[in-house]
């Protein structure tokens, strides 16, 4: 056990220093130099003010004890003056902190984001379940590490400089009140990390918890109509039930824990406004002190305390700290892991001007072979329906081909993915507005609206964008259009970036037979390629050859006579 957590706080420390050096080294790590050293000026300026306001504070009450009118003023003005300073001097230090924050939750927010989504990370990550909630890895996770290390760091500085400052005026007032100091924070840290050691553990499982309950949240707003249409609520009131019990559990066993270390960091606070006044006092009674000594001391005591005790302090702080730093560091491991993977023998080779299957074999997980030794060249021109009576065998070559396959061997050589689409079986259509839905980014601003029109009038559209509003008006899709308008959308954004081949995915469940000759006539007319995976019963008179794939990993290729 002492060995595991041992392991945990070392693999927590590596994350965080690999973290911390990735971002020195960057550009904006070098601009946020700046503002660091600018926060440790500040640090300085607000402990020398706290050590003059010790002093002034103790003068200020003196004057009262001993009923000097003159210098009571004098000393309010002086205290009014630190106080001043000193307010000045935590609010631009803060809004340093603040800006210093934003720029490297930025820089670690796009350089995850450029790793997620770079060789479809995000989607083998997904297919293999090797990582739960990266969403709030990257949202949630990234900005409480930069924000919190960021603050961890500075109250660190600030507590080194703090018993730097007030250890001279401690030790000057008691050495012996500046021991028991010491010893006193040192046995609450102890004793601190002892009680609350679980917390770091339970706050990891309850960051995954909070996600999954919140991720069947969403699952149902986005899914309303179909939920509502099948009466599937009991299955889903099951699913986020049993998610808010796991949360709930968890979290008593968090507050069992807190409940334990807060009577502990409860009472030790409370002591530190006693024991100063119980060390001093005896030499004020007996004369040896001035009354602004007393208040003097505990105000030194209290600073030095802070900064000796930020364990104890902050340990519930620490403990979620240090479980966002574990769930960011194995996000970026299992990003790497999956970035290493060499997913498949099958290779994509770009070549321009045809599609060509070498030796291909693919296989499920199992092993179980669906197709082999495919060996056939698609010229462009030459529109192909993959049809047979193995559906699996047709996915997988549909997927394989866009480089999404998993298991196999062989070549593939396609155009790039400038020159090739491919459309799944169900349209996808994210929320935007119609011109950013139908233009490829490379072709914003090279695409005239009449074009776009023309197009959407081709597949019986163009009333739609009357509907909505215009080109630019951002929408829901999937509320605001049928499937078969979906279809369509699909259909036209291809027409528009005009590849050398289009793949469709079964367009039989978003379109009707009428669609479908349609969108074949539009693609042979614009000159685009078009393979198409059917079923064997469809009809050929759209294709100029055949691949049939059998259930055995067999098949067949032939020509079709129009």
């Amino acid at each position: 056990m002492n060995n595991n957590g041992h392991h945990s706080r070392r693999e927590t420390w590596l994350r965080f220093k690999r973290a911390v050096r990735s971002f020195r080294a960057s550009p904006a790590g070098r601009r946020g130099l700046a503002w660091f050293a600018l926060l440790v000026v500040f640090l300085f300026a607000i402990n020398g003010l706290n050590v003059v306001n010790s002093y002034v504070g103790r003068d200020f009450i003196s004057a009262i004890e001993h009923k000097d009118r003159g210098l009571f003023v004098r000393q309010a003005w002086l205290y009014a003056g630190v106080f001043a300073l000193s307010t000045l001097v935590a609010v631009v230090y803060r809004f340093a902190e603040e800006r210093l924050g934003l720029l490297w939750r930025d820089w670690q927010t796009r350089q995850l984001l450029d790793a997620y989504l770079a060789k479809r990370v995000y989607y083998h990550l997904e297919e293999h379940a090797a990582l739960e909630n990266p969403d709030q890895r990257i949202s949630e996770d990234i900005k409480t590490f930069t924000t919190t290390t960021l603050s961890f760091v500075l109250m660190l500085m600030n507590g080194t400089f703090t018993v730097v400052a007030f250890s001279s005026v401690l030790w000057s007032i008691s050495p012996r009140l500046f021991l028991v100091a010491v010893a006193y924070a040192a046995a609450g840290t102890v004793l601190t990390v002892l009680i609350g050691g679980r917390l770091v553990g339970l706050n990891n499982q309850q960051l995954d918890k909070e996600a999954n309950f919140r991720s069947e949240l969403v699952h149902l707003r986005e899914h309303a109509e179909s939920v509502a249409l099948l009466h599937r609520e009991g299955r889903l009131k099951a699913r986020l039930l049993a998610r808010l019990d796991a949360l709930v559990a968890n979290f008593r066993h968090m507050t069992s824990v807190n409940r334990n270390l807060g009577f502990f960091t409860t009472g030790y606070n409370y002591m530190i406004q006693l024991i100063p006044a119980l060390v001093v006092a005896p030499f004020f009674i007996d004369g040896a002190v001035e009354f602004g000594v007393v208040t003097q001391s505990a105000m030194a005591f209290a600073q030095l305390m802070g900064a000796f005790s930020l364990i104890v302090t902050q340990f519930n702080s620490i403990s979620s700290y240090a479980a966002v730093i574990a769930r960011l560091g194995k996000m970026v491991e299992a990003i790497e892991d999956t970035e290493c993977i060499d997913r498949s023998p099958v290779r994509i080779c770009e070549e321009s001007g045809r599609v060509v299957f070498e030796n291909l074999t693919l296989r499920r997980d199992d092993g179980t072979t669906l197709v082999r030794d495919l060996g056939v060249t698609i010229e462009r021109g030459t529109r192909t329906l993959i049809m047979g009576t193995s559906g699996h065998a047709k996915v997988a070559l549909f997927k394989a081909t866009a480089g999404l396959c998993c298991a196999g061997s062989g070549n593939i050589r396609r155009p790039d993915a400038d020159r090739m689409l491919f459309l799944p079986e169900r349209p996808y259509l994210p929320r935007s507005t119609m011109r950013e839905l139908l233009l490829r980014t490379t072709q914003n601003g090279g695409v005239r609206d009449e074009e776009i029109i023309h197009v959407l009038r081709l597949l019986k559209m163009d009333t739609v964008v009357k509907h909505i509003g215009g080109l630019d008006v951002e929408r829901d899709w999937d509320g605001t259009l049928g499937l078969g308008e979906q279809a369509a959308l699909a259909v036209a954004r291809v027409l528009l970036a005009e590849p050398e081949f289009v793949f469709l995915d079964r367009m039989s469940i978003a379109m009707d037979t009428t669609q479908a000759d349609q969108m074949l006539k539009l693609f042979t007319e614009r000159k685009i390629t078009y393979l198409v995976l059917g079923k064997p019963d469809d009809q050929l008179g759209h294709f100029d050859a055949a691949l049939n794939l059998a259930t055995d990993g067999s098949w067949t290729w032939r020509t079709v006579q129009n």
